[in-house]
């Protein structure tokens, strides 16, 4: 798809557009050369400043849960923990919060929201700095992101874009002299535009300044230089105003890169590639001159880059650089800057933001079972806590390092509060949940008893606790996860079945609380001494006053599954591309991931297959009760065209068109039980496969809402269904398209918790 489509400023950035317009009319062709290239610094990424025109450069951070190496900074919680909370409000609070503290510390742009991963495979790696593997609640959630975040003045850089949906072979490799490229995610149009494409959608429809291109190869072509997802689905079909950056050093290319989308290079630097120059900075020039790269699109890359600055107003009055940045974990010292930034004193951007940060893990947190309502606990005397994931850190405050081994997930006694990588945090403290739980028991003189030894628990430790067996005994487990590598099994690890086992042997009333990567498998779940499950996630730094919040009762929980927990483990596809021959191979090209399995991922392969689960997606408990009634289904729109109008606007987002909504679906939701509490009413649609095709899912998620009531209060929720919601993606007319026949209402407590049903004709 050639040429690359130039900016408009439609949507709203056309005054912006022409301030951009101004400064690239003052700049040299070895400055708009700079523009675009990326420089050490003290940021994760730079674009180095230009002082004759007042322009102090940009600084690009990581990432989607905290300025990843910011001291006195805040560590939210993972975007899996925001998924699993269902609620829209709570989401843009937190990108909101997230990107002052960006602000704060003087950062134009965060390298976050994630979509990409959208967790193809339960094993991904970093699925848990996402959403979810649905596309409708990620991209719900995205949006509220990205509008929150640039709310607060910041950039949004949504990634990565697109189909990067495991770790393993992500980048090329070099066996025994040969180059192996990267993985190939080979996908078909439907696929990609129901599924993966579907939630970068809703993030150009709110406005994100940037995307960030993937590692891997895409249909055999490089996902930064692959011109059909640059130019053609994202710049001309999605109508994509800002600008595309690299992930890091993941261009191939200079001129090629370019033509085929690429805005910016990162990270550009000499001192951060090992010596090897970029394939942007002097080839831009040399190519301008040459006549290989048209000045036009050079220009139409920098005013991509700058219309973003100025519509968010970051240049007037914007913060100074924190000068503490790159002396705590950055990528670039000093003495290898080319350019002078200028940097301030070290700020503290916390501010009150810990209790959103409490409010949202104890939101993101999912009961799954409660026996004969152990929970909440009524100020139990004897608490047992036990296990490696309860207590404080015990090998630092940062799980970037590979020199520390946190990186491996090579540690064992210390909380699980966010993943690893380049999406982790620095975080400035945590609340263990041991400290918590001690808190709490110790106001009302309740004994605590722990051992938070797997080792020790796994080789009969708990004999020494006494008097046995506690009132309670709370057994946390963690599943590392990290950037560079895929989880190998979906089972807690640190010998967590034998922790569990061993705890229900001296104690009739266990709950099992899990932190860090998911889903999981259970294999203890039925085991009668495990009176309750909560699913925790990543809560971040406030993760023990957010677990104990749940477990007195002080909030009632709300969260619900944004995937699905099987069985066991070999109920899944695994569907990652890894062998012991294919890591020895020599063929650039061996390494093929085909997306066979097309849109049937997580709940909707559990639903094609007819596959029993554990727990559906969608699932929670709470300490109340709800009922669903009176479904109605209101048709806004008359006669309705099958497909958009091909001359409809196009905005950020694609088709005007298909945002509109044509049907709005009503029920009634009832707290039916004795304590105020959230139901999360889910709407699910069913296209007729006669219509749509094969592959076509049983049911997806198309409405959801989070409704808060008291004992005993109803109130009406409504699902607004838009035209994209309704339709499914025509391969041959290259539309979306409504089908003549009935559409399938189902609306329930989850996937498979189904209480309302209707049609929808339209």
């Amino acid at each position: 798809m050639y040429p690359s489509p130039n900016i408009t400023g439609a949507g709203g950035w056309e005054a912006a557009l022409q301030k951009a317009q101004a400064f690239v009319d003052e700049l040299t062709l070895e400055e708009k050369a700079n523009m675009v290239t990326g420089t050490p610094g003290p940021c994760v990424g730079n674009i180095a400043p230009i002082p004759r025109l007042n322009f102090s450069g940009l600084c690009l951070q990581d990432g989607p849960l905290a300025i990843r190496q910011a001291i006195y900074a805040s560590v939210f919680p993972a975007g899996v923990s925001a998924a699993a909370s269902w609620d829209r409000s709570i989401n843009r609070q937190r990108g909101l919060l997230m990107a002052q503290e960006f602000r704060g510390k003087g950062a134009h742009i965060a390298l976050g929201p994630v979509v990409g991963p959208l967790g193809r495979s339960p094993y991904g790696g970093r699925n848990w700095e996402g959403f979810s593997p649905d596309s409708y609640l990620s991209g719900a959630l995205v949006e509220e992101t990205v509008v929150g975040m640039q709310n607060a003045g910041v950039q949004a850089c949504t990634k990565h874009y697109i189909m990067n949906e495991q770790e393993i072979q992500r980048n090329p490799t070099f066996i025994n002299g040969s180059k192996v490229e990267s993985l190939s995610s080979n996908v078909d149009d439907r696929t990609m535009h129901e599924t993966y494409l579907w939630p970068f959608a809703n993030a150009i429809r709110a406005g994100t300044a940037s995307i960030m291109c993937s590692y891997q190869r895409i249909n055999g072509s490089y996902g930064c230089q692959n011109s059909k997802a640059l130019n053609g689905l994202l710049k001309d079909e999605l109508g994509f105003q800002g600008y595309v950056m690299s992930d890091w050093m993941a261009t191939h290319s200079g001129v090629p890169a370019i033509q085929a989308g690429l805005d910016m290079n990162m990270p550009g630097g000499i001192a951060f590639t090992g010596g090897a120059p970029s394939y942007f900075g002097g080839n831009i020039t040399t190519g301008v001159n040459n006549g290989s790269l048209p000045i036009q699109r050079l220009d139409d890359m920098i005013l991509r880059i700058m219309t973003p600055y100025y519509f968010l107003g970051q240049d007037s009055g914007y913060p100074q650089l924190d000068g503490s940045t790159y002396t705590s974990g950055g990528f670039f010292p000093k003495q290898n800057w080319v350019h002078e930034f200028p940097t301030g004193p070290t700020v503290d951007v916390r501010e009150n933001h810990a209790s959103l940060i409490r409010e949202l893990g104890a939101a993101g947190t999912v009961l799954l079972k409660n026996t004969n309502t152990t929970l909440p606990l009524k100020q139990p005397k004897n608490i047992g806590v036990f296990g490696n994931d309860a207590a404080d850190f015990t090998q630092g405050q940062y799980t970037l390092s590979l020199s520390s081994g946190l990186a491996s997930g090579n540690y064992d006694i210390g909380t699980l509060a966010v993943g690893g990588g380049s999406g982790t945090g620095r975080f400035t403290y945590v609340v263990s949940p041991l400290e918590a739980i001690k808190a709490r028991g110790q106001s009302y003189g309740a004994l605590v008893q722990y051992m938070t030894s797997n080792f020790a628990i796994s080789n009969g430790g708990l004999s020494s606790v006494t008097p046995a067996p506690p009132d309670v005994c709370i057994v946390f487990l963690k599943s590392w996860a990290s950037e560079g590598d895929d989880r190998s099994s979906l089972i807690a690890e640190w010998n967590s079945t034998v922790v569990v086992e061993s705890t229900t042997k001296i104690c009739p009333n266990t709950v099992v609380i899990l932190h860090g990567a998911a889903p999981n498998v259970l294999p203890w779940k039925d085991n009668a001494n495990v009176t309750a499950i909560l699913a925790a996630h990543m809560p971040g730094q406030e993760t023990g006053n957010s677990i104990v919040d749940i477990l007195w009762g002080d909030v009632n929980p709300s969260g619900r599954l944004p995937y699905t927990i099987a069985n066991k483990e070999e109920d899944y596809s695994k569907l990652l591309v890894n062998s012991t021959e294919l890591v020895r191979s020599t063929d650039p090209d061996a390494w093929q991931a085909d997306f066979e399995e097309g849109q049937l991922i997580d709940y909707k392969e559990f639903d094609a297959k007819n596959k029993s689960v554990a727990y559906e997606f969608g699932f929670g408990l709470s300490y109340t009760s709800f009922e669903l009634s009176g479904l109605e289904i209101q048709n806004e729109v008359a006669n309705a065209t099958r497909t958009p109008s091909p001359s409809a606007k196009i905005l950020p987002g694609g088709n005007v068109e298909i945002w509109e909504t044509l049907v709005t679906a009503t029920a009634t939701v009832k707290n039916t039980g004795q304590r105020a509490g959230a139901a999360v009413p889910q709407l699910y649609l069913s296209l007729p496969a006669s219509e749509a095709g094969q592959g076509t899912p049983v049911r997806v998620l198309r409405g959801f809402d989070k409704v808060w009531l008291g004992a005993g209060e109803s109130k009406t929720v409504e699902f607004p269904l838009m035209r994209r919601d309704l339709s499914f993606w025509d391969t041959a007319a290259q539309t979306w398209r409504l089908p003549t026949t009935a559409i399938g209402v189902d609306v329930g407590f989850s996937s498979r918790d189904l209480k309302l049903k209707g049609k929808i004709g339209v």
